[in-house]
């Protein structure tokens, strides 16, 4: 019996929602109920004009609009952090939490609308069913949020349309629907939040740790968009474009994004940097340690690219060869998450800036390291990389530093989760980096027999969850701060659901993946 691969991820993301809803039971639960449906109807229509050719830009393609899982991401973490916070007392961030959900609800309303605008025949009851849910939600903003908050809910949504736009048509075959929406929805919303925040500086209170995020995401995304415009006017391989280039990132950071930093953190960010790093011996050696496998991680780039050019004739590295790197980020994200997470999340950042500067030159073709970098990272392009970017590795770090960099810390005693919110830090390193890794492996070597519609193997599941809880044990023994509760049987039902949504996934599991097993721990 042929089993629709799409209809199986929508039943692993039902159960996620109804498991949220059956928690939290209120008003924006139930809308998150409707915002399924509606999306479910509408998947069928995305991925028809995806096989058409009828969508208006160029999505990735072998692979469907994933719509039903990216559409639910942003309205279930609002739900679960303002459930925390609820609990804690924090109004603030409870708040703030209810601007999530219906920041996602909406997003997912727009996305929607696009695709019934441009179906030909019109689905009669699509739009029935679209219009219900969206009814259901905007009534149930009215009634919850306020005039200030509706209004940032609306400009969250006037940054995405203008950047999706930008980034759509730049970018062709780099991302499906509903990852665009996923990612590009993020980055309005941590947009809108960095113009807010800086409009009140009077109101700014919290971490600084907290503030880089968004002043490099906001920076990188100022720095890509700029350049994507000008070489498309000139060229970008020239010593002049290239000089060019480096001189305006220089401006960039130390005349535009150090001041701006600074604004929050009330010092100068490169000297608060340096008395955060040098606070104890520990910070240094973790940071030798992770400096001794960014070398170790050069060095199996480079050794790839040396079998191949010397006569093997193997042009792509295997799955397991690519695997060796969620190995060496396991061993990264495992001591900073035991021993320093407030380091481990500074350092997150910094290398996401880095991967970003280092994909706009290898992109742009910037010299000297732009053609360089084309011809070592050529060897690990998979499927998944089928437009102009190449965005493995930056997944890879996402899904890993995610779970650390959205956890509710105002709303956690003592920066503690109890029960399972206790490995929420460790969903990306679970999800990822034990996982994801394990089933490839495993079921790319040894599997036989394959789940019904995929290329996935049962046995390579089972070896991921079996794995998934040896970590979680592995992690007890190390991390005296987790203390479980007799949740064990919640967290074996977690990443069981996680590996059910991986084995039947189209969209990008490194990004996924995390984000799931965060909601679902952290209720």
């Amino acid at each position: 019996m042929q089993i629709n691969p799409v209809f199986v991820e929508s039943s692993v993301v039902l159960a996620v929602v109804l498991c949220v809803h059956m928690a939290v039971w209120n008003q924006h639960s139930w809308c998150s109920i409707a915002l399924f449906i509606q999306a479910f109807y509408v998947q069928h229509k995305w991925d028809r004009l995806l096989r058409s050719g009828g969508a208006v830009f160029q999505f990735r393609p072998a692979a469907n609009s994933g719509i039903v899982p990216a559409s639910m991401v942003m309205p279930l973490l609002g739900l679960v952090l303002r459930e925390k916070c609820t609990a804690s007392g924090n109004v603030y961030f409870e708040r703030f939490s209810m601007v999530v959900t219906i920041t996602g609800m909406m997003l997912a309303l727009f996305l929607s609308l696009i695709a019934l605008g441009i179906t030909r025949p019109v689905p009669t009851n699509t739009c029935v069913i679209a219009g219900m849910a969206g009814s259901a939600i905007l009534y149930t903003t009215k009634q919850t949020l306020t005039v200030s908050e509706v209004i940032e809910v609306l400009e969250v949504l006037l940054i995405f349309v203008y950047l999706s736009l930008i980034v759509l048509y730049l970018l062709p075959r780099c991302f499906t629907p509903g990852e665009a929406l996923l990612i590009v929805g993020g980055i309005s919303f941590i947009v809108n939040q960095l113009i807010k925040r800086s409009l009140n500086l009077a109101e700014v209170k919290g971490d600084p740790v907290n503030y880089f995020l968004p002043v490099i995401v906001v920076g990188s995304l100022l720095l890509g968009v700029f350049f994507a415009l000008l070489f498309c006017f000139m060229e970008s391989e020239t010593w002049v474009s290239s000089l060019f280039f480096h001189m305006m990132t220089a401006v960039l950071g130390l005349g535009i994004l150090m001041p701006w930093l600074s604004l929050f953190i009330g010092r100068h960010p490169i000297m608060w940097l340096l008395d955060f790093i040098t606070l104890n011996d520990r910070r240094l050696c973790l940071l030798g340690y992770w400096v001794f496998l960014g070398v170790v991680a050069t060095c199996v780039v480079l050794h790839q690219n040396y079998q191949r050019q010397s006569g093997s004739k193997k042009h792509q590295a295997s799955t397991v060869v690519r695997k060796y790197f969620h190995l060496i980020v396991v061993a990264t994200y495992v001591p900073g998450l035991i021993y320093d997470r407030q380091l481990l999340h500074v350092a997150s950042v910094g290398c996401l800036a880095v991967f970003l500067f280092l994909e706009y030159v290898r992109y742009f073709r910037i010299r000297p390291l732009g053609q360089l970098l084309r011809q070592l990272l050529t060897l690990f392009l998979d499927e998944r990389d089928s437009g102009p970017l190449i965005l493995t590795h930056i997944y890879l770090l996402l899904g890993m530093s995610l779970p650390i960099w959205l956890f509710p810390g105002p709303c956690a005693p003592k920066g503690i989760l109890p029960g399972a919110g206790g490995l929420v830090p460790y969903a990306g390193v679970l999800a990822v980096g034990v996982g994801d890794t394990v089933a490839s492996v495993f079921g790319s070597t040894m599997g036989e027999i394959r789940w019904p519609g995929t290329k996935k193997t049962m046995e390579g599941t089972a070896t991921s969850v079996f794995a998934q809880i040896i970590a979680v044990a592995m992690f007890l023994i190390f991390d005296g701060s987790i203390n479980l509760n007799s949740t064990y049987s919640w967290i074996v039902g977690s990443v069981t659901l996680v590996a059910m949504l991986e084995a039947y996934t189209s969209q990008i599991d490194n990004l996924l993946l995390p984000l799931y097993l965060f909601i679902l721990l952290l209720l």
